[in-house]
Protein backbone atom coordinates (compact mmCIF):
# COMPACT_ATOMS: atom_id res chain seq x y z
CA UNK A 1 0.00 0.00 0.00
CA UNK A 2 1.01 3.54 -1.21
CA UNK A 3 -1.37 5.52 0.88
CA UNK A 4 -4.89 5.04 2.09
CA UNK A 5 -7.81 7.93 1.83
CA UNK A 6 -10.24 6.65 3.93
CA UNK A 7 -10.85 3.47 3.45
CA UNK A 8 -9.45 3.75 -0.60
CA UNK A 9 -5.62 2.24 -0.63
CA UNK A 10 -3.49 3.30 -3.19
CA UNK A 11 -1.32 0.77 -4.89
CA UNK A 12 -0.80 -1.13 -7.58
CA UNK A 13 -3.89 -3.07 -7.54
CA UNK A 14 -5.89 -0.36 -7.47
CA UNK A 15 -4.73 3.06 -8.40
CA UNK A 16 -0.75 3.73 -8.10
CA UNK A 17 0.65 7.30 -8.00
CA UNK A 18 4.01 7.86 -9.24
CA UNK A 19 4.27 11.50 -7.92
CA UNK A 20 2.93 13.24 -4.66
CA UNK A 21 3.21 17.30 -4.75
CA UNK A 22 2.25 19.05 -1.57
CA UNK A 23 1.95 22.73 -1.20
CA UNK A 24 1.66 24.12 1.94
CA UNK A 25 0.80 27.74 3.22
CA UNK A 26 1.06 30.10 6.42
CA UNK A 27 -0.98 32.94 6.37
CA UNK A 28 0.85 36.52 7.47
CA UNK A 29 -1.71 39.30 6.56
CA UNK A 30 0.43 42.85 6.68
CA UNK A 31 -0.85 46.10 7.76
CA UNK A 32 0.61 49.53 6.24
CA UNK A 33 2.23 51.55 8.67
CA UNK A 34 3.78 55.55 7.87
CA UNK A 35 7.62 54.96 7.90
CA UNK A 36 8.48 51.48 8.05
CA UNK A 37 7.43 48.45 6.49
CA UNK A 38 4.02 46.74 7.04
CA UNK A 39 3.55 45.48 10.08
CA UNK A 40 2.88 41.30 9.87
CA UNK A 41 0.75 39.37 12.13
CA UNK A 42 0.68 35.53 12.33
CA UNK A 43 -2.69 33.99 11.87
CA UNK A 44 -2.18 30.12 11.26
CA UNK A 45 -2.44 27.36 8.41
CA UNK A 46 -3.80 28.74 5.34
CA UNK A 47 -4.64 26.42 1.87
CA UNK A 48 -2.37 22.78 2.57
CA UNK A 49 -3.04 20.75 -0.51
CA UNK A 50 -1.78 17.40 -2.05
CA UNK A 51 -1.86 16.54 -5.59
CA UNK A 52 -1.10 12.61 -6.81
CA UNK A 53 -0.60 12.08 -10.48
CA UNK A 54 0.30 8.60 -12.37
CA UNK A 55 -0.39 6.45 -14.92
CA UNK A 56 -3.18 3.67 -14.73
CA UNK A 57 -3.16 0.89 -16.93
CA UNK A 58 -5.60 -1.54 -16.77
CA UNK A 59 -4.13 -4.22 -18.64
CA UNK A 60 -1.36 -4.56 -16.57
CA UNK A 61 -1.99 -3.61 -13.27
CA UNK A 62 -4.49 -1.43 -11.43
CA UNK A 63 -8.19 -0.39 -12.52
CA UNK A 64 -10.63 1.88 -13.62
CA UNK A 65 -12.84 1.46 -11.23
CA UNK A 66 -10.76 2.99 -8.85
CA UNK A 67 -11.61 6.26 -10.44
CA UNK A 68 -15.23 5.94 -10.12
CA UNK A 69 -14.20 4.46 -6.49
CA UNK A 70 -13.04 8.21 -5.86
CA UNK A 71 -15.03 10.37 -7.99
CA UNK A 72 -18.18 8.89 -5.61
CA UNK A 73 -16.27 9.62 -2.26
CA UNK A 74 -15.88 12.97 -3.78
CA UNK A 75 -19.42 13.40 -4.65
CA UNK A 76 -20.64 13.11 -0.90
CA UNK A 77 -18.49 16.23 0.01
CA UNK A 78 -17.11 13.94 3.07
CA UNK A 79 -13.22 14.35 4.52
CA UNK A 80 -10.89 11.51 4.49
CA UNK A 81 -8.64 10.63 6.49
CA UNK A 82 -4.78 10.30 4.67
CA UNK A 83 -1.89 8.11 6.02
CA UNK A 84 1.01 7.38 4.45
CA UNK A 85 2.22 3.57 4.05
CA UNK A 86 4.19 4.10 6.55
CA UNK A 87 1.97 4.71 9.07
CA UNK A 88 2.38 8.61 8.82
CA UNK A 89 -1.11 10.40 9.60
CA UNK A 90 -1.03 13.19 7.17
CA UNK A 91 -4.37 14.55 8.18
CA UNK A 92 -8.40 15.14 6.91
CA UNK A 93 -8.69 16.09 3.24
CA UNK A 94 -11.55 16.85 0.92
CA UNK A 95 -11.20 15.55 -3.06
CA UNK A 96 -11.38 18.74 -4.76
CA UNK A 97 -10.75 17.16 -8.27
CA UNK A 98 -9.88 13.93 -9.86
CA UNK A 99 -8.87 14.52 -13.59
CA UNK A 100 -8.00 11.76 -16.21
CA UNK A 101 -6.58 11.81 -19.63
CA UNK A 102 -7.43 8.55 -22.00
CA UNK A 103 -5.54 6.82 -24.57
CA UNK A 104 -4.35 4.44 -26.95
CA UNK A 105 -7.74 2.48 -26.98
CA UNK A 106 -8.87 -1.14 -27.82
CA UNK A 107 -11.69 -1.81 -30.19
CA UNK A 108 -14.77 -1.77 -27.62
CA UNK A 109 -13.39 2.20 -26.46
CA UNK A 110 -11.72 1.11 -23.90
CA UNK A 111 -8.34 2.54 -22.76
CA UNK A 112 -4.84 0.72 -22.13
CA UNK A 113 -3.42 3.83 -20.09
CA UNK A 114 -5.45 6.51 -18.30
CA UNK A 115 -3.32 9.42 -16.96
CA UNK A 116 -4.59 10.89 -13.64
CA UNK A 117 -4.50 14.05 -10.73
CA UNK A 118 -6.24 13.66 -7.75
CA UNK A 119 -6.34 17.08 -5.73
CA UNK A 120 -7.36 17.27 -2.27
CA UNK A 121 -6.96 20.13 0.16
CA UNK A 122 -6.44 19.89 3.65
CA UNK A 123 -9.58 20.53 6.20
CA UNK A 124 -9.98 20.68 10.44
CA UNK A 125 -8.91 16.56 11.09
CA UNK A 126 -12.34 16.46 13.36
CA UNK A 127 -14.02 16.58 10.08
CA UNK A 128 -13.03 13.73 8.78
CA UNK A 129 -15.74 10.99 7.78
CA UNK A 130 -15.34 8.12 10.34
CA UNK A 131 -16.52 5.19 8.03
CA UNK A 132 -13.91 5.88 5.30
CA UNK A 133 -16.14 6.38 2.95
CA UNK A 134 -15.41 3.65 -0.21
CA UNK A 135 -17.33 0.36 -1.07
CA UNK A 136 -14.44 -1.70 -1.51
CA UNK A 137 -16.71 -3.11 -4.64
CA UNK A 138 -18.89 -6.19 -4.83
CA UNK A 139 -22.59 -6.31 -4.69
CA UNK A 140 -24.11 -3.21 -2.54
CA UNK A 141 -26.37 -5.57 -0.29
CA UNK A 142 -22.64 -7.30 0.72
CA UNK A 143 -21.42 -4.12 1.03
CA UNK A 144 -21.92 -5.13 5.45
CA UNK A 145 -19.49 -8.00 4.65
CA UNK A 146 -16.27 -6.14 3.97
CA UNK A 147 -16.68 -4.42 7.88
CA UNK A 148 -16.03 -7.76 9.23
Amino acid sequence: MLMALGQFTFGLDTLAFDTLRRQSAWRHPSNARVGARPARQFLGPGEDGITLTGVLAPEFKGTAISLLQLRDMAGTGNAYSLVSGAGDVLGAYVIESVNETNTLFVREGRPRRIEFELCLARVDDGAADAGGGTNPGGDEDDWWEWWM
